[in-house]
């Protein structure tokens, strides 16, 4: 079963066409993690730097994050792809089911403070 392990491997089971898709995938990945690595840099900054009023920083950071949650569920989590129309739904339903959840916690605990 095993006598094949020490030859080299040259052909692929894939065609031209799926390794240039997957070629182009795997950019599209790279490219995707190096943006959320510059917003997460991009935050940092917001917080560190002084020159940025608190007022400005906070609801800066807020969008980011939101900007960057989106990002991973499409490229990370393969949203984009075909065929995920159910898994679509329901991360959906479950963040417009959650948000007014915790902001309602949020303002019933008295944490927003403005």
């Amino acid at each position: 079963m095993g006598e094949n392990l020490s030859q080299p491997f040259t052909d692929s089971a894939m065609s031209k066409d799926e390794k240039i898709q997957m070629e182009q995938e795997k950019r599209v990945q790279i490219t995707a993690f190096a943006f959320m690595i510059f917003i997460t840099i991009l935050a940092f900054i917001a917080v560190a730097s002084e020159a940025i009023p608190y007022g400005f920083a906070v609801p800066f950071i807020l969008l980011l994050a939101m900007v960057q949650f989106f990002l991973q569920m499409f490229y990370f989590m393969h949203l984009k792809d075909k065929d995920h129309g159910w898994p679509n739904a329901m991360m959906v339903s479950g963040i417009f089911l959650s948000a007014p959840t915790v902001i309602s916690l949020t303002i019933l605990l008295g944490e927003v403070k403005f």
